[in-house]
């Protein structure tokens, strides 16, 4: 079983990660930062990426949508944005957050590395 940091430092070691962020979506704090830099403050990045969280929790039960978020993904010109929400035992409200780089990523192997990630995490 990995903890926090552990699986902050396999999030990054993907092929193309920018920074990665664990984040209690419940409050917006991020539990957890590596990478990032003047580019991509995680921080900001954790909060807003709550919001989108937020959001589409509300919105799929507004639609009486009984089923489960896997992930959310954000495609930017140059980056994507992989939101992974946790459902292992303690990680209610939790999320990974995985900034790639578009041309140095692959993003089915970045989805498949991050629910892997998930599935050693220990919290």
């Amino acid at each position: 079983m990995a903890n926090t940091e552990t699986a902050l430092k396999e999030a990054a070691s993907i092929d193309g990660a920018i920074g990665a962020a664990l984040v209690d979506y419940t409050s917006g704090m991020a539990l957890g930062t590596i990478g990032g830099g003047k580019d991509l403050d995680l921080t900001v990045a954790a909060a807003g990426n709550t919001d989108v969280v937020r959001a589409k929790v509300r919105t799929m039960e507004m639609l009486g949508l009984k089923d489960e978020i896997e992930d959310i993904l954000i495609t930017l010109g140059g980056q994507y944005h992989l939101i992974r929400l946790l459902k292992g035992r303690g990680t209610n409200g939790l999320f990974l957050y995985l900034a790639l780089n578009k041309d140095r990523a692959n993003l089915a192997m970045a989805r498949h590395q991050l629910k892997k990630i998930e599935s050693e995490l220990d919290i």
